[in-house]
């Protein structure tokens, strides 16, 4: 940890999909933080879609990124969002991007299941990497658990 970090306050690193899995993970989030003092940072990951044969061309990723993130913590929160949060968008595979937020954070916290996948399986293959690569301790959210009060 640089002088740097150890100036600012600690952060929660939340990975959202828009899944209710992810919708999850963003209330518990909120409730560590308001319990350690820690801010949140509400990570979208997005990548290009692998050609196949056509164009979109007013299509833009990051832009759709964001206003899924938007939705995401509008619906997680409605109007008692947190007031310390910030909305991160970034390009690239969803455990890079979550991995490399999660140099110095105290947590990140991540669904079990995402958008993706295959219904049968018990942890996503995005948590169950982040599990094992993050920098930090990972908080992984099972289900409609009720977020700790």
């Amino acid at each position: 940890m640089d002088a740097h970090e150890s100036r600012q306050s600690p952060r929660v690193v939340v990975g959202v999909d828009g899944s209710p899995a992810s919708l999850d993970a963003l209330r518990w989030a909120a409730k560590f933080a308001d319990m350690s003092g820690a801010r949140i940072e509400a990570v979208t990951a997005w990548q290009y879609p692998v050609p196949i044969g056509w164009a979109m061309p007013d299509w833009d990723p990051e832009k759709h990124a964001r206003k899924l993130l938007i939705a995401a913590v509008n619906e997680a929160y409605g109007s008692e969002r947190p007031s310390d949060m910030s909305l991160l968008t970034r390009e690239g595979n969803a455990t890079e991007v979550l991995v490399r937020a999660s140099a110095g954070a105290v947590l990140l916290v991540v669904g079990s299941r995402g958008r993706g996948g295959f219904a049968g399986l018990r942890l996503g293959s995005v948590s169950e990497r982040c599990a094992a690569y993050a920098r930090c301790p990972v908080l992984v959210i099972h289900g409609k658990t009720a977020a700790a009060a």
